[in-house]
């Protein structure tokens, strides 16, 4: 399905983004302490994974399940729903072009949170993956909450949209930790290539949520007939 493809990749999109790829930069530093110990390389990056499908799948749950308990807003969003995506494209493709700016407080984690994540082992990785999960930045607020949020109310999908999402949002970890695990020696490199994918396959998103974002408002908004 379409829209299994599109979770996954939007996730993608927010891991490799500036504020987020940061903190999945303190996650694999914090995964790599464990190098000599594949293993718990390999649980450390899988328990990372896993707290951010958590943290995603439970925000998703509650989300889409409050918004469907209503029948008068489920109805609304219903007639609406195509009017406002339109705009929320716009918006979202602005923030990943970096036309529209927003200066957030956060997008890390307090020294406490540190301190029990460090205390608890490998299993810090899961309190790490939850904790990172709810730290948003504007580019990863925008993608969830104007992006995948209104594709699982569109399907209806409480738990499995966004639990691909928080997958997708954990896969340079989860590669990482592979690297790692295996003794990959060409991990700059590696980086490398995900900075500079990041900066294509942001723009290219960007684009076409513009693209798409124009599209259904002139035909929703406005009643442009196009074609």
């Amino acid at each position: 399905m379409p829209a299994l493809g599109a979770a996954v990749w939007l996730g993608i999109l927010t891991s490799i983004s500036p504020c987020p790829l940061a903190t999945n930069i303190v996650a694999i530093s914090f995964v790599s302490n464990r190098v000599g110990h594949s293993r718990q390389v390999l649980l450390s990056g899988l328990l990372y994974t896993l707290g951010r499908m958590i943290a995603y799948s439970a925000l998703g749950a509650l989300l889409v399940t409050s918004v469907l308990a209503v029948p008068d807003l489920a109805q609304w969003l219903q007639k609406y729903m195509n009017r406002l995506l339109g705009p929320l494209l716009i918006i979202t493709g602005l923030l990943l072009l970096e036309v529209i700016r927003l200066k957030v407080k956060g997008g890390g984690v307090g020294e406490g949170l540190q301190r029990r994540v460090e205390a608890s082992g490998v299993w810090g990785a899961g309190i790490l993956g939850i904790g990172f999960a709810l730290s948003f930045c504007p580019v990863s607020a925008a993608l969830f909450f104007g992006s995948l949020v209104p594709l699982a109310l569109r399907h209806e999908s409480k738990v499995l949209l966004p639990s691909l999402y928080g997958i997708g949002t954990a896969l340079p970890v989860l590669v990482f930790a592979l690297l790692i695990a295996f003794g990959a020696r060409s991990l700059s490199k590696a980086y490398e290539r995900v900075t500079r994918f990041e900066r294509w396959g942001r723009r290219i998103t960007a684009v076409l949520f513009l693209a798409v974002g124009v599209y259904y408002t002139l035909i929703y908004n406005f009643g442009v007939m196009i074609g």
